[in-house]
């Protein structure tokens, strides 16, 4: 599927339209993408800033999503866990960035060619508009080569 298309379902999905998620970027060859959170009256927590769990959901599919479009159809990709770690209060416009690279492919086709399954961490920051970090947020991939392939 282009990533344009693409990019434009997962702004529509509810769980990212509903609480004011926009991916703004996605790249063609799926090795890129960015993502806002606007602060808005309806995701804010009683304190006023971001409410956390959608600062979470906006970083949550994406490195599975990059990972399952780069690595191939070969593979069994999921999400296994992730954590996230709140730095300092977010508000206003914040966003992410991921980014994948053939080291980390050739990472995961290497401890993969056996048949095993690899788990691999995945690390990003949530910033906001004056560059500091929000959050820091780990998601940890279950990877596995499918059978007979």
């Amino acid at each position: 599927m282009k990533a344009s298309l693409f990019r434009l379902g997962l702004n529509l999905w509810p769980p990212f339209l509903f609480p004011g998620i926009r991916v703004v970027e996605l790249s063609e060859d799926y090795r890129h993408a960015r993502v806002e959170l606007r602060m808005r009256p309806w995701n804010r927590n009683y304190v006023g800033t971001h409410f956390g769990g959608s600062l979470f959901a906006m970083t949550d599919p994406f490195w599975m999503l990059l990972v399952m479009h780069n690595i191939g159809r070969d593979y069994y990709v999921w999400d296994k866990a992730g954590a996230i770690e709140f730095v300092k209060p977010g508000r206003g416009t914040v966003s992410a960035e991921f980014r994948i690279d053939d080291a980390v492919l050739d990472e995961l086709r290497q401890a993969t060619a056996g048949g095993e399954k690899t788990l691999r961490w995945f690390e990003n920051e949530v910033i906001d508009a004056q560059g500091d970090v929000v959050a820091k947020v780990r998601k940890q991939l279950y990877v596995k080569r499918k059978p007979g392939r």
